[in-house]
């Protein structure tokens, strides 16, 4: 039994012994095993030479690990927080994405960017964002989030594997929530490929990483009104499960997606166009989404209002059987 951070510390060691040219990048992921301990002992084991303490400099971090990929290295970049990625999305977008386009696919970018992201630890400004979108709307970058150990795990391991650069947001909020088995040895989940958290005939809301456990505490709350929720959890975002979402949408004709970023431009939007354009016959309600506010993520007090609850979903599911 692991929690999400034992998972993903067990991955890198795994896929650092499994492969000599994987390297790991950082502030403080060396000495101090990173702020949240994921890359604990990864220096002692495998030295300073491939788990390598940087300085706090993101741009140059992200374009350093670019150069590497280039020249044989695979590298794994740690952000020490999620809004600490942005000084680093000059490289990511004029750069790190462009390469197989840029030389006519002659070029690929190993690459895998790892950072915490959302909220729900309390931390102060600028470290409990959830900036999906931006690297979701970079062409050539793709883009996953666990929400379960196991998939901690799995989807660790199909992003350090793939040719293309992969974003890998961890939801901080989950790290030490739980415990659950995680499978030993080789163990790999697609990119791509959505996962059913519950089975469902009455309404299906879809959510990804963080938000995943509020939609199946939502779930809950419906059982006990007679009301059958169908969960799923996306995985990735880039590429995206079209035909298993469509799928699970029309399994219920009702949809509510939940998402912790901002409602504007939010990732929710996407999913709702796609859900208009592919499922419009098979809906029985208007789309409803549950998402954060277009304000600047609150100091602790105030993010239990910013943050969607089980409530929130819970309503949204109402008014979808209500139409």
């Amino acid at each position: 039994m692991k929690t999400l951070v034992e998972a993903i510390n067990g991955g890198l060691h795994e896929e650092m012994e499994r492969d000599p040219a994987l390297m790991v990048m950082g502030e403080d992921v060396g000495r101090s095993g990173g702020v949240f301990r994921v890359t604990a002992g990864l220096q002692e084991r495998f030295g300073a030479e491939r788990c390598v303490d940087t300085p706090l400099a993101e741009a140059g971090i992200l374009g350093t690990a670019l150069g590497l990929s280039m020249v044989g290295w695979r590298p794994v970049v740690e952000m020490q927080y999620d809004a600490f990625s942005y000084p680093s999305l000059e490289q990511l977008i004029t750069h790190v994405g462009r390469y197989r386009w840029r030389s006519g696919g002659r070029m690929n970018v190993p690459l895998t960017i790892r950072m915490p992201y959302g909220g729900g630890v309390n931390a102060p400004e600028l470290h409990e964002e959830s900036p999906e979108t931006y690297y979701v709307h970079t062409a050539g970058i793709k883009v996953a989030i666990p929400s379960t150990p196991a998939d901690a795990k799995g989807l660790l391991a199909a992003a350090i594997r793939d040719p293309d650069p992969v974003v890998y947001l961890e939801p901080k909020a989950l790290y030490r929530d739980s415990r659950e088995e995680v499978p030993e040895g080789e163990h790999v989940v697609p990119l791509g490929k959505l996962r059913t958290e519950r089975e469902g005939t009455d309404v299906t809301l879809i959510a990804y990483g963080a938000m995943v456990k509020v939609a199946a505490e939502a779930a809950d709350v419906l059982a006990a009104e007679g009301i059958s929720a169908h969960v799923v959890d996306l995985r990735s975002l880039r590429p995206l499960d079209e035909d298993g979402l469509i799928e699970a949408v029309a399994k219920t004709g009702r949809a509510v997606i939940v998402q912790e970023a901002a409602r504007t431009v939010g990732f929710a939007a996407e999913v709702a166009a796609l859900i208009a354009e592919r499922a419009l016959f098979d809906l029985q309600a208007p789309v409803e989404r549950v998402t954060g506010y277009d304000v600047a993520f609150p100091y602790w007090r105030l993010e239990h209002l910013y943050v969607p609850s089980a409530n929130r979903v819970v309503e949204a599911a109402r008014r979808t059987l209500e139409s």
